[in-house]
């Protein structure tokens, strides 16, 4: 594996790597069984393959992002994961957490950088359809926030 890297930021490698392989995986296959704008029913009126691909932030929220945005991202989380040595990124959750929102911004950049928009195909009929780099990175940035505030509770106190 990496040498020289804690066994947590191993283990957020491999997560990193496995998001990034999981979402271009299932992005390739999408598109190579799709027409863009085609949506193929799961589960009927809930969940959808809709193969669309999205110029602008997550879930659309901005109509166009320059590619130096979300490349800034990446490499920013990337250096917090690997290059970092405060303390606070030390413990695995927040390791596993930067690791999901690293993986995600990769796979979303891989996209920008390939195709100059995002391809997304995840569609629940009540949201703008997103992928497994969105999901990755809405779960990592919960978890940071839950670990980060977890770590600044004061402890209990003693019912004693």
């Amino acid at each position: 594996m990496i040498h020289g890297l804690s066994r947590s930021r191993k283990i957020g490698a491999g997560v990193l790597v496995a998001v990034v392989g999981v979402d271009q995986a299932l992005k390739l296959l999408v598109a190579s069984t799709h027409p863009l704008g085609g949506s193929t029913a799961l589960l009927d009126g809930i969940l959808s393959l809709t193969y669309i691909r999205n110029p602008g932030a997550a879930f659309g929220l901005f109509p166009q992002v320059p590619i130096l945005v979300p490349a800034l991202i990446a490499l920013t989380l990337l250096s917090v994961l690997f290059y970092n040595d405060a303390r606070w990124v030390a413990p695995p959750r927040v390791q596993g957490a930067l690791a999901l929102l690293a993986g995600g911004a990769v796979g979303n950049l891989i996209d920008r950088i390939r195709l100059g928009a995002v391809v997304d195909y995840i569609d629940v009929h009540v949201w703008p359809v997103f992928n497994v780099a969105d999901l990755a990175v809405t779960t990592g940035a919960a978890l940071l926030m839950i670990a980060l505030v977890a770590r600044t509770l004061p402890p209990a106190a003693d019912p004693r």
